[in-house]
C-alpha cells in the first residue's frame, strides 16, 4: 500500500497503522502502539487525524484506492460478464493477500449504518454491470445485479478469511460467482425454456434501452420527454417475469 507523497510524521504513522491492523489478527490496535512504532507522539496523530479512527479511515481510504486500481487493472474483454467475473476474482484475491485491512474495509459493519466504501464499491461493480445492461445482458436492473453480487463477493471472501489456508477451496467462490452471475443474466429464461421467455425478452429490451439512454445522455428527447420515457422502462424492466 502507498503513502508517497504523504509529510514525513503522517506517513510513518499511516505505515505504522496499516502493519499493526495486517499483523493484529483482530486484536484491537492502540494509539500507543501505533505512535511508538511510527515514533512520533500522540499530538502528531491528533494533528494529522484527529484521532485513531481518523487515522484508521485514511489507511481504509488507501486500501480502497489500492482495490479500486486492482478492479480497473485489467483490459476489457468485450464482454462485461466475463469482466464481471475477473472483478469478482480479483475482489476475493485482495481480501485474501490483505485479510486485516479487508476485514476494516468491508466487515466492520453495524446496524442500519451502510459504510461508504461498500457504497462505492457497488459502484464501482455497477459500472460494469450498466455495460452488460446495455448490451441486452442483465435479466434485472443493473444497481439490483451490483448489490446481490456484490453481497455475496464479501460473504464469500469473508468466509474464505476466516478458514485455516489449507482449508481454503476456492471452488466454493467460482460456484457462488457462476451462481451469481446466472441469476442476473438475459439468458437465464431461454435456458429454461419456459413460457416466461417472451416475457423476459421484453424485459431485458427494456433494461438495455433504459441503461443506452442513460449513459448516452440523449438530445433526441427533450428533458421532460426523456424522463417520462425512462419512467416507462423502469416500470417494465421491474415487472416481473412470471
Amino acid at each position: 500500500m502507498s503513502f508517497e507523497g504523504q509529510p514525513p510524521a503522517k506517513m510513518r504513522l499511516l505505515r505504522a497503522a496499516a502493519e499493526l491492523l495486517a499483523n493484529s489478527a483482530g486484536a484491537p490496535v492502540s494509539t500507543r502502539q501505533i505512535t511508538q512504532l511510527a515514533g512520533v507522539s500522540a499530538p502528531t496523530l491528533y494533528h494529522h487525524f484527529g484521532d485513531k479512527e481518523g487515522l484508521f479511515d485514511a489507511v481504509v481510504s488507501a486500501g480502497f484506492e489500492e482495490y479500486v486500481a486492482g478492479e480497473r487493472d485489467f483490459a476489457p474483454s468485450g464482454q462485461p460478464l466475463v469482466d464481471i467475473r475477473r472483478m469478482w476474482d480479483n475482489h476475493v484475491q485482495f481480501g485474501l493477500n490483505q485479510p486485516e485491512l479487508y476485514l476494516v474495509m468491508f466487515g466492520n459493519i453495524r446496524p442500519e449504518s451502510r459504510p461508504a466504501i461498500v457504497a462505492d464499491a457497488e459502484a464501482l461493480m455497477e459500472e460494469m454491470l450498466n455495460k452488460a445492461a446495455a448490451a441486452g445482458q442483465l435479466s434485472v436492473q443493473p444497481r439490483e445485479a451490483a448489490r446481490s453480487i456484490l453481497a455475496a463477493n464479501v460473504g464469500v471472501t469473508l468466509m474464505l478469511i476466516a478458514e485455516a489456508v489449507v482449508d481454503r477451496n476456492l471452488d466454493l467462490s467460482t460456484m457462488t460467482r457462476d451462481a451469481m452471475i446466472y441469476a442476473v443474466a438475459s439468458d437465464q429464461a431461454e435456458q429454461n425454456g419456459n413460457e416466461t421467455s417472451g416475457k423476459s425478452s421484453v424485459v431485458v429490451a427494456a433494461i438495455a434501452l433504459n441503461a443506452a439512454l442513460q449513459s448516452s445522455h440523449s438530445d433526441q428527447l427533450s428533458s421532460s420527454e426523456l424522463k417520462l420515457f425512462l419512467e416507462w422502462l423502469h416500470r417494465i424492466s421491474t415487472s416481473s417475469t412470471t
